[in-house]
């Protein structure tokens, strides 16, 4: 193992950095307290003159004393449905926590946002937690109290492959696959919803709050004339007592918390994947330390290197091809213990056509050459991937084609495409283009993807990305007569690129699930760990196979 990083001078250049990234992390909390109020003071508080809890108070109580629940998606809807009201966390709050020490996903509907109903990107949250739960094999337990399908919005929810209906196939797959589902029905669960619950392997009822049925009382009035009550038909007793519907009945929230996890103190123990992990090492360097290594300017030159030195074991790594294809570091590392196979870009000052120098995380063919054998070697002896993504993407121009980097970059991508062991992604910095697909991005199955609050994911940087909208706006412009003066069209140019740069923002992509979580940079070591820790519960490893571009 070779030692890496150095000792920092805090010098102003250090100190400015430390600052920006201090701030940021600032906003993304005040951000984040705001969205844990879910519906507000108001709706916790009316939820609580019901003798219910909201969904994280479930939560807390539900995972072990003194232990960390990790909440993913939490930004989900983040500026989105603002002509219903918004709805922060798309009313759905999840993560991974500890019952009786084992890992579980948690789904908690929370009613204080629309009574829990289901907008289109709860049903997406939904789904990627099923995603996470299939992929790594651990168990699932649903906190139900939703309102059901948020009618408005129907049309974006029902029908199609990814939406609501997708959840009732999932809970079918799970199950198969020998995972282990809980429900609990603590307020309504309606229609199509009513499903979800029911088709977990058990369920329990809050008696007097929780109620299942197909159809409401004013539904079945419509329908077939009867008059009846929700609680005569669907309540805690008729579900349990009368349909066998449900399994268990509970007193309140607390009671039918504590019957979860004496359900989950029972499991046995399954098989794991197996990753390799021995006894953890801190890093030589202060993790605090990488608010002043990362730049406050996303073109501005930094050493990933020392990053890394930051969340390694002990700030080693074993560098794979370490003079060759600089652009991407391949290490072998520990971190918290496990072992990892590390693919990092790293910065480079390069030329641009007109000889001005220019800094990116630009992958060339050697780069992407080595990437792709590192890649291979990882999963021909079982070494989950961290990928450390900085990326502006591949190499252009005349020399870089006829260099074949389409060739080269299409090798990695099918690498990184074919790979079977767990994958980890961090967006470090930039995720542009082509780069974030090789560097694993959200469409090649990373079994999380988290970004740092100063990341870019976008399909080019904002400055050319404006450049050719402007020209494209222009042109259009100008064949209906149009014609700009070099101050409108500086105008047009600010006002793209503050659009483009705004659904660029690490913000923007959390609100659409493009990535899990955006994260302080200092508890990478942490989240990565945590991640680690999920995947090894997948005991189940297919055949690593690359296909024609294996060679």
């Amino acid at each position: 193992m070779r030692k890496i990083g150095k000792q920092i001078i805090e010098n102003s250049v250090f100190l400015q950095r430390e600052d920006y990234h201090k701030n940021l992390i600032r906003k993304i909390n005040a951000i984040h307290n705001k969205i844990k109020l879910g519906g507000g003071e108001k709706a916790i508080e009316h939820q609580h003159k019901k003798g219910k809890l909201t969904a994280r108070e479930r939560i807390n109580k539900l995972i072990d004393a003194n232990s960390k629940f990790y909440e993913i998606n939490s930004f989900a809807a983040y500026g989105d449905y603002k002509e219903y009201g918004e709805a922060p966390s798309a009313g759905t709050v999840m993560g991974i926590g500890k019952i009786h020490t084992k890992l579980h996903f948690i789904v908690a509907n929370d009613a204080t946002v629309k009574a829990g109903a289901w907008f289109p990107l709860t049903a997406k949250k939904n789904l990627r937690a099923q995603e996470i739960v299939m992929q790594n094999h651990i168990p699932i337990i649903y906190l139900v109290d939703s309102a059901g399908v948020f009618l408005p919005l129907q049309d974006e929810i029902f029908p199609d492959k990814e939406h609501f209906g997708r959840i009732f196939r999932n809970n079918a797959k799970i199950s198969a696959m020998g995972i282990p589902q809980i429900s609990a029905i603590m307020g309504p669960c309606v229609a199509g919803g009513a499903y979800l619950p029911i088709m977990s392997d058990e369920a329990l009822i809050v008696e007097g709050e929780g109620s299942v049925f197909l159809a409401g009382s004013h539904l079945v009035k419509a329908a077939i004339g009867e008059d009846i009550e929700n609680e005569k038909l669907g309540g805690a007793k008729v579900q349990s007592n009368i349909s066998g519907v449900t399994d268990y009945i509970s007193t309140d929230d607390e009671d039918a918390i504590n019957t979860i996890r004496n359900i989950c103190g029972m499991n046995g123990k399954f098989e794991n994947a197996g990753l390799n992990r021995i006894e953890s090492k801190k890093p030589k360097f202060d993790e605090n330390e990488i608010y002043g290594i990362l730049p406050e300017d996303n073109f501005k030159q930094y050493d990933m290197y020392e990053l890394i030195a930051r969340i390694t074991d002990n700030s080693e790594i074993d560098e794979y091809k370490a003079g060759y294809g600089k652009t991407i570091i391949t290490a072998y590392a520990r971190i918290d213990g496990w072992a990892v196979g590390i693919v990092a870009n790293q910065r480079t000052v390069v030329k641009n056509e007109k000889g001005e120098m220019q800094i990116g995380g630009v992958i060339y063919s050697d780069s992407a050459d080595k990437a792709t054998r590192f890649i291979m070697n990882c999963n021909q002896k079982r070494i989950p991937l961290l990928f450390l993504q900085d990326v502006t993407g591949f190499m252009v121009g005349s020399k870089a084609e006829h260099g074949g980097i389409i060739k080269d970059g299409a090798k990695m991508v099918n690498a990184v495409a074919n790979s079977v062991v767990p994958k980890i992604t961090i967006i470090v910095g930039n995720s542009f283009g082509a780069g974030n697909y090789a560097m694993c991005g959200k469409a090649y199955d990373p079994r999380f993807i988290f970004a740092y609050p100063n990341s870019k994911i976008s399909v080019m940087g904002g400055n050319q990305a404006s450049s050719v909208l402007l020209d494209i706006k222009i042109k259009q412009m100008e064949k209906g007569g149009k014609h700009f003066s070099e101050e409108e069209k500086a105008k047009l140019l600010s006002d793209i690129k503050k659009s483009y740069d705004e659904k660029s923002e690490p913000l923007y992509a959390a609100s659409k699930i493009w990535i899990d979580e955006i994260i302080d940079p200092i508890l990478t070591r942490e989240y990565v760990s945590m991640a680690l820790e999920v995947a090894n519960n997948n005991p189940n490893w297919e055949k690593f196979n690359v296909g024609i571009l294996q060679t």
